[in-house]
């Protein structure tokens, strides 16, 4: 989708992104809201897309929100994965969402190969959701994360905080180090 819709948009479709982006001087702060209303209205848009698809089969019995993961919802304690605490929920998506916006800015560094951004990119969320999948379901995307707890309901959308919270913090911590110590600030 980056190399779609980056062209217009910067291809970030994720909250999280915007806000490491922003604090890495990449993204102006009067961009922020209606960036961040679009991607939760894509994100229910995908998920209200996806509930269709699944209410197609004779054998859906709807969403069960009292069992982990639920409509591929992001959760810590009994409705982790892998029953991990909210402390470490938190650290794993604080973390990986810093290490997934470096991974960002770097890419997309004007003194790097933009044509190969997408791929960098791409490759780094692949190996965050093999990471994080037993964690937390993976979010490091509140719009993602709040779409799905939204048709889910219950527990998951009362832990969605944690996964607005999280990865808006990590990826903002990434903007500041990326900008005071990694970008190369030369012409």
């Amino acid at each position: 989708m980056a190399y779609a819709v980056g062209h217009i948009s910067g291809g970030h479709f994720n909250p999280a992104v915007s806000f490491g982006l922003w604090a890495g001087g990449r993204f102006d702060a009067k961009e922020l809201a209606p960036y961040i209303i679009s991607q939760c209205i894509g994100g229910l848009a995908a998920a209200a897309t996806l509930y269709f698809i699944l209410n197609g089969q004779d054998s859906f019995l709807g969403i069960d929100n009292t069992k982990a993961g639920a409509f591929a919802t992001n959760g810590y304690g009994a409705f982790s994965p892998s029953g991990y605490s909210m402390a470490a929920a938190f650290v794993a998506e604080f973390v990986l969402t810093l290490f997934f916006l470096l991974v960002i800015l770097g890419a997309t560094d004007k003194f790097a190969n933009g044509k190969f951004a997408g791929i960098a990119i791409g490759l780094a969320l692949t190996l965050i959701h093999l990471i994080s999948i037993p964690i937390t379901n993976t979010s490091v995307n509140p719009a993602r994360s709040t779409s799905q707890a939204i048709f889910a309901g219950g527990e998951p959308l009362s832990q969605v905080w944690l996964f607005w919270l999280a990865p808006i913090l990590g990826a903002i911590v990434a903007g500041i180090i990326y900008k005071n110590l990694l970008q190369n600030n030369e012409n």
